[in-house]
């Protein structure tokens, strides 16, 4: 049980982590926590995976909503390397960075194969679930934009940037499902933009 307890303790930091995108333009410390992230991942990927469900896509939400929940453990140890960062190390260089930290962070569970696996699986998405969660991840990512510019906040179109080509790698019903979605999202910050 000791290592359940160390490792709960150590995801205890992604729930004061701050995503340090938001800080890097200006806005204030707690605008968005790591885990505040990791929350709102898991609640659209559940979502989108229900809707799916009703539409007749076989999909495994158990395993949708595991590689939700742990796609951004390696953070409790690395932290928030914001997209600027990954210019100067590299993407393999912060994959391998963050891969290593995962490894260590679940080193002493019994379910460490499962978790690395899972992880293995959202890095290269190499299944339905691990596509779904990464469109979930860039969906919180759009919803939260909306939320700040709702809210007063500019100078954060660079963010809007990874809905002029997205690649999710989906196809049929999960492609259109996303692509519905991100849609209304830009049509709802639309009329944000109009407004102001």
């Amino acid at each position: 049980m000791s290592a359940t307890l160390a490792t709960l303790i150590e995801l205890q930091r992604l729930k004061r982590l701050d995503r340090t995108g938001w800080t890097l333009r200006g806005l204030p410390n707690g605008t968005e926590s790591v885990g505040a992230h990791s929350f709102g991942v898991a609640v659209t990927a559940m979502l989108l995976a229900d809707e799916l469900l009703a539409q007749g896509v076989e999909i495994d939400v158990e395993k949708v909503l595991r590689i939700a929940l742990l796609h951004d453990w390696a953070e409790a140890r690395v932290g928030d390397m914001p997209r600027t960062a990954t210019l100067y190390f590299g993407a393999d260089a912060r994959r391998n960075a963050e891969s290593a930290a995962l490894a260590d962070i679940v080193s002493q569970l019994k379910a460490s194969p499962r978790y690395l696996e899972l992880y293995g699986e959202y890095e290269h998405r190499e299944s339905v679930e691990a596509k779904l969660v990464k469109a979930a991840d860039v969906i919180d990512l759009l919803i939260q934009v909306l939320a700040l510019e709702r809210a007063g906040a500019r100078g954060l179109d660079e963010f809007w940037e990874v809905t002029e080509e997205p690649n999710f790698r989906l196809d049929g019903l999960a492609k259109e499902t996303i692509d519905k979605l991100v849609n209304s999202i830009l049509k709802a910050r639309s009329e944000v933009v109009r407004s102001s």
